[in-house]
């Protein structure tokens, strides 16, 4: 056996999302070979790659069939997440890719969606972020159980001192309401709101993420331009119920995002709240709010979906005792997260390998 066939074996792998083989996307790094034992390091576009033991049984399959039945194969995974950033030393440098969860309406459980997805991608192995831009109904101080708690300031060695984010079951947090008194309300005009947001972006230390997940508020207004135009969005997930209510108000975000000047792409839709299954009939669906809305939504723009997240009192349990359905036991809406959550990490790893690089929005 020699470096060179194990190399042409694996030239026989494909990477399912990429559709090329390992070897021509570079992704095979220090084989080693002593007598019948094989080793080698596959680097994955994401540390939450959710096809790493496919991979990894492709590999020794190769190596077994093409090489030599006999052998002992090792495979390592290392990751480098994908990026199409091209702002490098300006706004936000050291993360890679910048994911807003958007809705068109409230009460869809977007900020749910938004906790969860950062949570399943961290569980994954990846640094990942959460921001509440949300200004005016904040709710990831409850949602994690920071109540009160206030982020510090630190010196970085920039012009001066920057926010640190919280950190709370390995993610990094920021939000409105670690700011101000949660029972003052935020009365402010849309250019305050949006000066929030970028300080948000400019003043908070983020250091390296792989992810930083964007909690949007409802509708499309200020904030969302303010994002846009600030830095380079890698794709917007589309948080939606399935009533007809939800669907409309979930096209104009869409709508939002077609516009020529936005150039944001739309990840997909994901459907939440799509059936009731109670805990003591965990088979039984109840289809409460109209039955694959989303679906139905996301085929007619031509969009992907992303999933369907069942609605369970669990969820909200958690919610409110600042432990999200992610930090549980298993059930079944937090494999709904998971699959959700890998569907999203894989369609990012596609969309930064086959398309042009991010811009930020232009100001309109």
């Amino acid at each position: 056996m020699t470096t060179e066939k194990i190399l042409e074996a694996l030239s026989n792998v494909q990477e399912p999302d990429l559709g090329k083989d390992l070897v021509t996307l570079n992704m095979v790094k220090d084989v080693a070979v002593n007598g019948n034992e094989v080793s080698f390091t596959v680097v994955l576009t994401t540390p939450a790659c959710p096809m790493k033991e496919m991979i990894k049984n492709a590999c020794i399959n190769a190596v077994k069939l093409l090489v030599n039945k006999e052998a002992n194969v090792q495979v390592n995974f290392t990751s480098n997440t994908t990026t199409k950033r091209t702002d490098e030393g300006n706004v936000l440098p050291k993360v890679k890719n910048i994911i807003a969860v958007i809705s068109g309406k409230g009460g869809v459980g977007k900020s749910t969606v938004s906790a969860n997805l950062a949570l399943a991608l961290a569980q994954g192995g990846a640094k990942v972020g959460l921001m509440d831009a949300d200004i005016y109904g904040p709710s990831v101080p409850i949602m994690f159980g920071v109540r009160g708690e206030r982020p510090m300031m630190i010196d970085v060695g920039a012009e001066k001192p920057m926010i640190a984010p919280l950190e709370r079951y390995g993610i990094k947090l920021i939000s409105i309401g670690l700011l101000v008194d949660e029972k003052n309300a935020v009365v402010w005009r849309g250019p305050m709101a949006s000066s929030a947001i970028r300080q948000f972006i400019t003043d908070v230390y983020w250091d390296e993420l792989d992810y930083l997940v964007v909690d949007m508020p409802p509708g499309t207004g200020d904030i969302h331009l303010t994002l846009m135009q600030t830095v380079p969005v890698t794709g917007a997930v589309i948080v939606t119920t399935p009533q007809d209510v939800a669907l409309a108000d979930a096209k104009k975000g869409i709508a939002m995002f077609g516009q020529a000047q936005m150039n944001v792409p739309i990840i997909g839709l994901v459907e939440n709240m799509s059936y009731f299954t109670p805990a003591e009939l965990p088979d039984n669906k109840y289809y409460i709010f109209g039955k694959e809305g989303g679906k139905r939504l996301a085929d007619e723009y031509d969009i992907p979906f992303l999933g369907q997240i069942p609605l369970v009192q669990s969820i909200r349990e958690g919610g409110d005792l600042g432990i999200p359905v992610m930090m549980g036991d298993e059930s079944i809406t937090k494999k709904a997260f998971q699959d959700f959550a890998s569907i999203v990490v894989r369609s990012i790893a596609m969309r930064n390998a086959n398309m042009k690089a991010e811009k930020i929005a232009e100001t309109v």
